[in-house]
């Protein structure tokens, strides 16, 4: 069997998982990736959270937009959680996994350091690569093809809305044109935008150019 192939993201660099990699024989390319950090086949990509970064994602609401992402650009996405010790109570945790598997179809894999991180995306990847079909390819919404496509991807670049937002908000109001002109009140009746995201995606749409540079 020839050595399976891995590309990782250009920005995920933790030189342990690099050498653990090149230790099981891996061949690995680096380039910046639309989604997730590893791809081990065209239907595999792993994202890699620490514990911290799980945390972290949890606490700003980006982890489920980079879920929605990554089910939508392959077909078997995983998520890989790196270490111990959470400071977020357990009940935060369990529930945080459980809606990753249950709302998102998306299996976690634990792993206690990145040593071990490495071994099981060498595992996998040679496991997905028996067969030639299933090399890695990069997949992933780099370039938009349609209309709506551009309009997901300019109204989720604002901070705190991400895809799912982005599309509930042109489900309401059918339009960027229709959210600009919307005031915080009627930007509040789009399920799951609280006052304070309304105010904040009000102010972003409307806010003259250069007015909050210092």
């Amino acid at each position: 069997m020839q050595p399976p192939k891995i590309i990782i993201d250009n920005r995920e660099r933790n030189l342990d998982i690099i050498q653990g990699l090149e230790e099981s024989g891996a061949m690995l390319t680096f380039a910046q990736l639309p989604v997730g950090d590893y791809i081990l086949s065209n239907r595999i990509c792993i994202e890699r959270k620490t514990t911290s970064d799980l945390e972290g994602s949890i606490i700003n609401a980006r982890l489920f937009d980079q879920l929605e992402r990554l089910k939508a650009s392959f077909e078997k996405p995983m998520v890989i959680i790196e270490g111990n010790g959470f400071r977020l109570g357990s009940n935060v945790i369990l529930g945080t996994a459980l809606k990753v598997y249950i709302d998102y179809g998306i299996p976690i894999l634990w792993s206690n350091d990145a040593m071990e991180t490495a071994d099981i995306l060498a595992a996998i990847s040679r496991r997905e690569q028996e067969h030639k079909q299933h090399e890695p390819r990069i997949s992933g919404l780099k370039k938009a093809h349609s209309e709506g496509e551009w309009q997901l991807l300019i109204l989720s670049s604002i901070p705190g809305v991400g895809l799912k937002l982005a599309r509930n908000l042109l489900g309401r109001f059918k339009s960027i044109r229709g959210i600009v002109t919307a005031d915080i009140k009627e930007l509040t009746e789009t399920d799951k935008i609280g006052e304070k995201k309304a105010q904040r995606i009000y102010q972003i749409l409307n806010a003259e150019y250069g007015s909050g540079e210092k």
